[in-house]
């Protein structure tokens, strides 16, 4: 304040209240993968977090889909034996099932094109570089599990320790290797010890996994014809179809002949390959299996960024402390595997406490998402996915608001201004049910102030400790209802 020395009036302005907390957004993932190309405008963007509201967003920096290739298997009679098909690029499609889920704003970390080999160095380089972005609130990498076992596990290892250790103000989402197969599956072994073996015991409190994967109808019958088969499976199809013709006792030879020349033109380079798919699928039910089956392994995919659209959902219409379970995924046809109650006993509240959630039918209800537990299930502080969420939000709100108050005086004033300006913000999440209590005495209670929260030393080192009590809701996991009869009355 200045010295006044002139006669007159002079009007001075006090702040009435104190500062309020902006809450944070939870909302906001940020993937990590391969994409056609990275460019805003003339700019690279490789390595490089961007932010986008949309499928037509992502198409203007990143790109367009994948053009995943199959090979046709066949026997020594020239059989149909199935389709091969190794998932690499699937981030598109991943993106795809996180809109249909209720996705919103997200971030993009490309670490490569279509044409390079998936390599978790890159990954784990990708998710160094959201070290400087403060919005997002959730790590995925869903094409983790198509690299092999080992590199997988550095990746969500990595992505654990990004969460838990180096940030503190993200929740890693991730998925089971080889999630589509049967833990008693004999050719994969039990796909969840492996996880479990291979996750480690740091920041799992910071994660949550899920099982199994999806079968989802992302892409239709359409997004697949002869364009996606390589020239040795054009040819193994040719053989296939003619095999079937000479087997069909319904044709007469001249009607057999004309549908010959029509599967030799499979391997011409002037032939129109949608025309001709069109035509093999409309007259062969062997080529229809064909297209189906390779259909059904491309539409298989994992389950966290579907997810990571399930908790943006929740969290925008039911708040970021309810447990995002019990909750319907769209886009999906059945889980890869169907899990019975017995099933996920282990899954749910296994001796070591790593806590996979299950991804389960219900008859006349649909798809649900049947778990809500982090992967330090042996925790009772940590247990939850929307305790631990909701705490990362709050501790992020109150830090982003009390920084307004480094370097001022460490006196009562301070500390008053301090205490209304949090226990404001925790009386507004409480009354919108974010806190557990009858009455903000039993949700919540801040402290500070020398002899409480701190000592003459502090105050001499230039420390105000704050201390908050908080009650986190808690989800009604099990509800047990007893029977017993009675006699009439």
């Amino acid at each position: 304040m200045t010295v006044i020395k002139t006669p007159g009036v002079y009007i001075v302005e006090k702040n009435a209240f104190p500062n309020s907390v902006v809450e944070v957004a939870t909302t906001v993932p940020a993937f990590i993968g391969y994409t056609e190309f990275a460019k805003n405008g003339t700019k690279d963007m490789t390595g490089k977090p961007w932010r986008v509201t949309s499928m037509a967003e992502f198409h203007i920096y990143f790109g367009g889909a994948p053009i995943p290739k199959f090979s046709i298997l066949t026997d020594t009679i020239h059989k149909y034996a199935g389709i091969k098909y190794t998932a690499k690029h699937t981030l598109y499609y991943q993106l795809l099932l996180f809109f249909s889920n209720g996705g919103g704003a997200c971030y993009i970390v490309s670490v490569g094109s279509y044409n390079d080999d998936l390599d978790s160095k890159q990954f784990i380089k990708g998710i160094e570089t959201l070290l400087k972005e403060q919005e997002p609130a959730m790590l995925v990498v869903p094409e983790a599990v198509n690299l092999g076992d080992a590199a997988c596990k550095d990746v969500q290892q990595a992505m654990l320790k990004h969460c838990g250790h180096d940030t503190l103000s993200r929740f890693a989402i991730l998925d089971i290797w080889n999630g589509n197969k049967d833990r008693r599956d004999p050719d994969a072994g039990d796909v969840i010890t492996k996880f479990r073996e291979s996750i480690g015991n740091n920041y799992l409190n910071f994660g949550a996994a899920y099982y199994p994967w999806l079968n989802t109808c992302i892409l239709q019958d359409s997004d697949i014809g002869l364009a996606n088969f390589d020239e040795t499976s054009l040819q193994s199809l040719e053989n296939i179809l003619i095999n079937q013709l000479n087997n069909d006792l319904s044709l007469k030879a001249d009607e057999k002949e004309e549908l010959k020349n029509k599967y030799a033109e499979l391997n011409t380079e002037e032939c129109d390959k949608t025309e001709l798919h069109k035509t093999l699928y409309a007259i062969s039910a062997i080529y229809r299996n064909i297209i189906k089956d390779a259909l059904f392994q491309v539409n298989c995919l994992p389950v966290s960024a579907a997810m990571a659209g399930v908790y943006t959902r929740v969290d925008n219409t039911q708040g970021v402390w309810r447990a995002p379970a019990n909750v319907g995924i769209a886009n999906v046809v059945r889980p890869a595997v169907n899990l019975t109650s017995a099933d996920q006993e282990d899954l749910n509240v296994p001796v070591d406490g790593k806590a996979i959630n299950a991804i389960r039918p219900f008859v006349g209800e649909g798809i649900k998402v049947w778990g809500a537990r982090t992967l330090d299930g042996n925790s009772l502080d940590w247990r939850y996915i929307n305790v631990r969420r909701t705490m990362i939000m709050l501790e992020e709100s109150i830090k982003n608001a009390t920084r307004a108050y480094v370097f001022d005086p460490n006196v009562a004033n301070t500390w008053v201004y301090t205490k209304s300006m949090i226990s404001n913000f925790l009386n507004g999440i409480w009354k919108r049910g974010g806190l557990a209590g009858s009455s903000p005495e039993d949700a919540y209670s801040v402290h500070v102030g020398l002899g409480e929260t701190m000592t003459p030393e502090d105050i001499l080192e230039g420390i105000m400790r704050v201390t908050v009590l908080v009650a986190l809701v808690r989800p009604a996991e099990f509800i047990r209802i007893t029977f017993q009869q009675q006699m009439q009355k």
